[in-house]
């Protein structure tokens, strides 16, 4: 039975960025998320020629290491995949974290004697948005045409998890002291964690977030259970989350990412490991080779702050959206995507985003001030084609 949380400042999201960077490790229920299975022998064949990831990975365990000794434990991992599945014209329609589970073969069992015995089948996990869950089944059926893949909803059996925040993005980095990766079908070994996975004869662990190392680790478990490490960290509301995303420049799902309307590459999912540029056909991939290979992006989707006149901080005055614009010159500079509390996402224009972010405001509100941050996790190059956007212009 999950424990109850204990703090009412779990109850809620975290009204300053202070609060939330400060609250120590954290561990959320994903709601918004749900799941689906794909099974049968034409599984990867399938994906690979539906999404924009080379799922071909996840046919390519890796040792295991310290963890090839122990019971209860696998052999072999497969790190998960990001994802996105794209309409023919290449504007995003829903994103999948895709999971493969270790094999009975590839495990040793419950005593440490030995691998169990071959399933035969190949089984690939999905995390997809829940607000569009049927759209999601209904599509992929329609992909399916005569691929031998049973595509099933498993939204009661298993639930999705996040684990974020304190240290847990520098340990995901470190094999040796991951903390996410050290119980269940994990990593390295914990003895206090040990006990706490065996019973999953699912083989769930967590895993670190595909997307960036600093979102912490993500995972899919049974429903009836708990995670691990979940009773050692504050359980807390999802908007946490959403939070953290937001500061970090991550949207997530078909709502953030506009369905139909979105352009990957303005999204970042390039930068986010969910595009690979050299796996061959896929839906919608046209579009996206030719963007990539033309060089420059005009437009990307970057964290926002909303101030007031001070300078501080203000609460749940923006709403999604909402036009930003330059109160210089009364010019759009883009939209904000998504708002909560005191920050957000925004699709701006970079040679208008960076310029001077004092003279930003929304449109109807220009006594709210807009700060667009560039993160960190930025590669150096999406900086210079916003300068090269302005030189051009």
């Amino acid at each position: 039975m999950r424990r109850l949380k204990t703090s009412v400042q779990f109850l809620k999201y975290f009204s300053t960025q202070a609060r939330l960077q400060d609250a120590g490790p954290m561990a959320c229920l994903l709601k918004t998320r749900s799941v689906i299975r794909f099974k049968g022998p034409d599984t990867i064949r399938f994906l690979q020629g539906l999404v924009s990831n080379d799922v071909r990975r996840l046919e390519d365990p890796e040792p295991a290491g310290e963890n090839s000794a122990t019971p209860n434990m696998p052999v072999v991992v497969v790190p998960p995949l990001y994802a996105a599945l794209l309409t023919p014209q290449g504007r995003f329609l829903y994103d999948f974290f895709l999971y493969r589970p270790p094999r009975p073969d590839e495990k040793l069992d419950r005593i440490g004697s030995g691998p169990g015995p071959d399933p035969g089948e190949l089984e690939i996990y999905a995390d997809v948005d829940r607000s569009v869950l049927d759209e999601v089944l209904m599509t992929l059926k329609k992909y399916r045409l005569r691929s031998k893949v049973d595509i099933e909803n498993m939204a009661e059996k298993y639930s999705c998890w996040q684990r974020f925040g304190g240290k847990i993005a520098e340990k995901s980095s470190s094999p040796e002291t991951l903390g996410g990766n050290s119980v269940g079908w994990g990593g390295t070994v914990d003895p206090s964690g040990v006990s706490a996975s065996r019973g999953h004869s699912s083989g769930w662990h967590w895993n670190k977030d595909p997307r960036l190392d600093c979102l912490g680790d993500r995972s899919i478990f049974p429903s009836s259970t708990t995670p691990p490490l979940v009773e050692a960290d504050e359980e807390t509301d999802e908007e946490n989350f959403l939070l953290w995303r937001l500061e970090k420049g991550v949207a997530e799902g078909s709502t953030e990412i506009p369905k139909g309307e979105a352009i990957p590459l303005e999204y970042n999912l390039a930068g986010l490991n969910a595009i690979s540029f050299d796996k061959g056909c896929y839906v919608g991939q046209e579009l996206i080779a030719r963007t990539h290979h033309r060089g420059v992006i005009r437009k990307r989707l970057v964290p926002l702050k909303f101030l007031d006149d001070s300078g501080k901080e203000v609460e749940q005055q923006v709403a999604s959206g909402s036009e930003i614009i330059d109160k210089t010159s009364g010019k759009k500079v883009g939209t904000v995507t998504t708002a909560l509390g005191y920050c957000g996402l925004g699709l701006l224009r970079l040679d208008e985003a960076f310029k001077d972010t004092s003279t930003l405001t929304i449109k109807g509100q220009e006594d709210i001030s807009v700060e667009s941050i560039r993160p960190e996790w930025w590669p150096a190059g999406w900086f210079l084609d916003h300068q090269q956007v302005r030189e051009a212009a």
